[in-house]
């Protein structure tokens, strides 16, 4: 009696047809739901809905990052398992399932996890400056073994311009080395692949069927592996792409209301969110605004609602972590999406908005997943810096676009249609929301 659960992040009802036939067949045979998704739809959120089986306003993910009022200072894409509160899955599960193991590859907030086997992205900061592309495991030892068995984890693939099938490709790789290993109970296992061209590209997007077909046979194989070894599997996924055609940028609104302040580093401009009255932090179709200065209250909230692109203006929900949610909730229409941007002149953009900096920008840049289309001789560019990184010398690798008209799918909304929720497949337990998602993984403990 044991357990793989597959989330294959971006897929939504609309994708599975003739581009993802064993999918689709899979989905035939085991049966396949929709529902409504966790609020935001962002990785974070929803992952922490599916692990603890609550909402937001008790496990405290409010979104992928938020603006830590204590030190005065967003925080991204942090990896604490600590920071998720309330009883996890396989803590649950332990105590009811004898000899109960999980591992979790590549969920979210998997460093420091109770889980019995976690693998997750994780470079070095050598104190020269340096990033180096690593991964962190718990048990630590496995990590060595693993990147012996199979090579060094594609980082490049994982997040950047060249993101793509790679990373996911050695993901499941490392999901059959540890069943192989470990025969873990339940297997948490995180594809990202369709998250890239669904959001670069857009779900209307030409290469979009190419790219699922990739998805689909990688995915089916990793199925059949499990199927040889009795290992019964599930299918999720976090949430649906929406196409987008129009950015909103509200730092930028609210710097023309002198609301913002910015402080000059070097010649570029940075916003310093502790001594700012009203500020945004974005996360695709959803931001969070905090005030404060409490006069602005009424008008801050007054400008989001007539603001263009805002659908609508939400009060943090009752039991929203107060340290961390803002003090209004923006969500832009389908076809809209917010970014972080604050500067009004590009070439007075701070160094880290051309490059890959998840951890010091002030929100979520889906243009990271672009090579700037202004550059002459990017490839040259990137091969230069690399030298220098071989060397030992450090540079800045500034290739990525300040052109937020370039993306083309986001996600974040709650209210979505109906062939772009997230789905479930391979559970007849009834799901409605991600907190039931939950419910079914612990029911095929207790039916199976």
């Amino acid at each position: 009696m044991r357990l793989a659960v597959i989330n294959l992040v971006g897929l939504s009802q609309s994708l599975l047809g003739e581009h993802m036939p064993g999918l689709a067949k899979f989905a035939q045979e085991n049966g396949l739901q929709s529902y409504r998704p966790a609020f935001p739809a962002v990785t974070c959120t929803a992952q922490s809905s599916i692990v603890t089986g609550t909402s937001p306003a008790e496990h405290g993910i409010v979104a992928n990052g938020w603006y830590d009022r204590e030190s005065a200072e967003v925080r991204f894409w942090k990896q604490s398992n600590h920071l998720v509160n309330g009883e996890k899955l396989w803590e649950k599960l332990r105590r009811k399932v004898p000899g109960f193991t999980c591992a979790k590859l590549f969920w979210w907030y998997n460093m420091y996890s109770s889980a019995d086997f976690t693998i997750t992205p994780r470079p070095l900061y050598p104190a020269d400056g340096r990033k180096v592309f690593d991964i962190h495991t718990q048990p630590m030892g496995m990590r060595e073994e693993l990147k012996n068995a199979l090579g060094p984890f594609p980082f490049q693939a994982f997040w950047g311009p060249a993101a793509g099938i790679a990373s996911s490709e050695w993901i499941a790789a490392s999901a059959k080395w540890v069943e192989e290993k470990h025969s873990p109970t339940l297997s948490l296992v995180y594809l990202p692949h369709l998250d890239y061209p669904l959001q670069k590209d857009g779900p209307l997007a030409a290469n979009i069927p190419v790219e699922l077909r990739k998805i689909d046979a990688l995915v089916m194989d990793l199925i059949a592996f499990y199927q040889a070894r009795n290992v019964s599997v599930q299918i999720l996924s976090e949430y649906g792409i929406s196409a987008v055609t129009r950015p909103i940028h509200l730092n930028r609104l609210f710097r023309e209301k002198g609301w913002i302040q910015i402080k000059n580093e070097l010649g570029r401009e940075t916003l310093d969110c502790g001594a700012s009255r009203v500020f945004a932090v974005a996360d695709h179709q959803v931001a969070h605004v905090y005030v404060n200065d409490p006069s602005l209250g009424a008008e801050v909230r007054e400008m989001l609602e007539n603001t263009l692109g805002v659908a609508e203006v939400r009060l943090p929900a009752a039991g929203w972590t107060e340290r961390r949610g803002g003090d209004f909730i923006a969500v832009s229409q389908p076809d809209a999406w917010f970014t972080y941007y604050f500067w009004q002149d590009d070439a007075l953009a701070p160094d880290y908005a051309r490059t890959i900096d998840i951890h010091r920008k002030s929100g979520y840049d889906p243009c990271e997943l672009f090579i700037d289309p202004e550059l002459k001789f990017p490839k040259l560019k990137i091969a230069k810096f690399l030298l220098k990184k071989k060397l030992g010398l450090r540079g800045l690798l500034d290739v990525i676009p300040l052109d937020s008209s370039l993306v083309k799918g986001s996600h974040g909304r709650d209210e979505v249609a109906w062939g772009e929720r997230p789905v479930l497949i391979g559970s007849s337990f009834p799901v409605q929301t991600a907190e039931d998602v939950h419910e079914a993984i612990l029911d095929f403990f207790k039916t199976a």
